[in-house]
């Protein structure tokens, strides 16, 4: 599993590491039943104190999203993907609102807001389009 953890972020770690485990489980890299890296080895792999990852899990696991499984470790719960999703949903919206009123009280137009918007999702789209092959005759 793959997380992207910035130590200089304002955001706490172990808090990184509870949205990118429900991220991850929203786009289906992780799904119910697949069993999460124990806090040891995702300790070593980050260079993180074990008792972040552990405060992070334990977080999950208040959530509903991971349940522990005796003598296994962790496991992502069958029903997570629900929760996971209104938790994006609800991060995207506080990001969406930032920004927006940072903008706004920086003096940007609602109409340059909208083509800034328009524009990076197209591009954002473009990106994500599978590239086909041309075939030549």
């Amino acid at each position: 599993m793959f997380f992207d953890i910035d130590p200089n972020d304002d955001v706490p770690m172990y808090e990184q590491i509870v949205r990118q485990v429900k991220l991850a489980v929203t786009n289906g890299l992780l799904q119910g039943g697949q069993m999460v890296p124990s806090v040891r080895h995702l300790s070593k792999e980050l260079a993180i104190n074990p008792n972040t990852i552990a405060r992070a899990y334990q977080d999950l696991q208040e959530d509903r999203v991971l349940d522990a499984v005796r003598g296994r470790g962790m496991m992502v719960r069958k029903d997570a993907i629900k929760r996971c999703t209104k938790a994006r949903n609800s991060m995207v919206e506080e990001t969406v609102r930032r920004a927006l009123g940072d903008a706004l009280a920086g003096g940007m137009s609602v109409e340059e807001l909208r083509k800034l918007f328009e524009s990076e999702l197209a591009n954002r789209a473009s990106q994500s389009l599978p590239r086909r092959k041309h075939q030549t005759r």
